[in-house]
């Protein structure tokens, strides 16, 4: 009878997979041996195996320019990191190494950008691109980069207002982008985007504004949908109308050559994910082709800004279970030693599920069980996955001389700025341990401690004791 806890994968999944294996009943993540970690920094402990952010990088860069050869399309792929998905200082260096540019969403990450061009990691020549709504600041900081020599810098105007306070700031010439406000999903939140410039009102505000301006020229159109990149007839529909309004505007603004597609490829959540990356990139280019050549205007160059996609398989967060609880006929909770909340707020905020596996105990027959993080909050539970509405876990046994390991995977992205890394944390519950992987020459993987378990010196700090 086939009841472990390996079995059930193996007759659910393929498996193994690219980035999971197992030996001798332990999980290894990118051929890293988890427990050699745990017995290493113990937990719960954060994870960044950065060679992954690289891999991601080449790979969408690889697609869009096979995709581009398939169709002869006359243009560029230009690949941008959309740094809100993690501003810590070893993502960006290992981005960096693949010659991108980077897209900004506030006044402070200009100043990163200043400080990436101190140590050398980003020349003036790279394309930045400014997104979002702009405080005074933040257009004071862009105008500095820009007065300063960074030509390529595009600050992507959000709003018409914008492009007078980047007149008031700003004395040397200037490319520009407009961000389209673009439609959503009729079952979406709301209708139209927050962000951005209607359809109806750019043509216009281009002639009256734009045009009349030699110091400003029209360089690129954005387009973004958050519900993200999918082959259905909503996206391909907004995408349609994007590419039509670029070519409305190609024809009355020579100086245009750009389209942004935003972000918006997914990452792998469940064991069970199916996403044809390579089918999606070349159905875009191909329609961004035949619209334009519909149009008789030039192919535009392609920027991407891949945020999730690029740092978001990275990442990896490992806990023990400290003790299990049968509270009624149905329900056994396996308790954390950390919160959902703090370590992995988008589970409790938007309901984000990611891919959930022990890391010891394959072996072992399994049941269901809910996860309860240690908090007092009610909210601080995951009770399901992606792929199934339970969870299912190796069996805990009393006076268990070998503790239960488990691994929540690709959470490289927003969990550690949405957590408030350093900062305060809900029921002061503190924030783990987190290490950076890479590897050497020969392919051994190292380890480095990039934090240690935040104290409680640190947070009462903050509280004013």
């Amino acid at each position: 009878m086939k009841n472990k806890y390996v079995d059930l994968i193996e007759q659910s999944f393929e498996f193994p997979q690219e980035e999971f294996k197992t030996v001798d009943n332990e999980l290894y993540f990118n051929d890293v041996p988890l427990m050699e970690l745990i017995e290493q920094y113990g937990t719960p402990l954060r994870i960044s195996y950065l060679p992954k952010i690289s891999q991601q990088i080449q790979r969408a860069k690889r697609m869009f320019n096979v995709a581009m050869a398939k169709v002869d399309y006359n243009g560029d792929y230009i690949y941008c990191y959309c740094t809100k998905s993690s501003h810590f200082a070893f993502v960006l260096e290992e981005a960096l190494r693949n010659d991108i540019h980077l897209e900004t969403s506030s006044a402070f990450d200009i100043n990163l950008i200043e400080a990436l061009h101190e140590q050398g990691l980003v020349a003036k020549d790279r394309y930045i691109v400014c997104n979002g709504f702009k405080k005074d600041l933040y257009i004071e900081n862009i105008a500095g980069l820009i007065n300063n020599g960074w030509e390529n810098t595009i600050p992507v105007l959000d709003n018409m207002a914008e492009f007078d306070l980047l007149h008031k700031y700003v004395t040397r010439p200037c490319k520009l982008g407009i961000r389209i406000a673009a439609e959503e999903e009729p079952k979406f939140d709301f209708y139209t985007s927050r962000l951005g410039i209607r359809y109806s009102d750019i043509l216009t505000f281009y002639k009256d504004k734009i045009a009349k301006d030699a110091q400003f020229s029209l360089k690129m159109l954005h387009f973004f949908i958050n519900t993200g990149i999918r082959d259905n007839s909503y996206y391909w529909n907004e995408l349609a109308k994007c590419v039509s309004v670029y070519c409305s505007l190609k024809k009355i603004c020579p100086e245009l050559d750009s389209l942004n597609i935003g972000g918006g490829f997914p990452i792998k959540n469940s064991m069970a994910f199916d996403y044809d990356f390579e089918y999606m990139a070349e159905e875009i280019i191909a329609q961004i082709k035949s619209i334009c050549n519909q149009n008789g205007v030039p192919e535009p160059n392609i920027f991407s800004e891949f945020g999730s996609f690029t740092v978001g398989e990275s990442g990896a967060i490992i806990f023990q279970i400290l003790g299990q609880k049968q509270q009624n006929d149905r329900e056994r909770w396996y308790m954390i030693d950390s919160s959902f909340m703090t370590t992995l707020p988008d589970t409790w905020a938007i309901k984000q599920r990611f891919i959930l596996l022990p890391v010891n105990n394959w072996g072992r027959e399994y049941h269901r069980v809910f996860l309860g993080g240690l908090t007092c909050d009610s909210q601080d539970y995951y009770n399901a996955e992606s792929h199934a509405n339970a969870i299912f876990l190796p069996k805990i046994f009393p006076h268990d001389d070998t503790p239960q390991y488990i691994g929540f995977f690709h959470t490289g992205a927003y969990q550690d700025s949405i957590g408030g890394t350093g900062g305060l944390q809900h029921c002061l519950q503190p924030g783990p341990k987190h290490i950076i992987i890479t590897r050497d020459e020969d392919g051994e993987y190292i380890t480095k401690l990039f934090s240690k378990e935040q104290t409680y010196k640190s947070m009462l700090k903050i509280l004013g004791f």
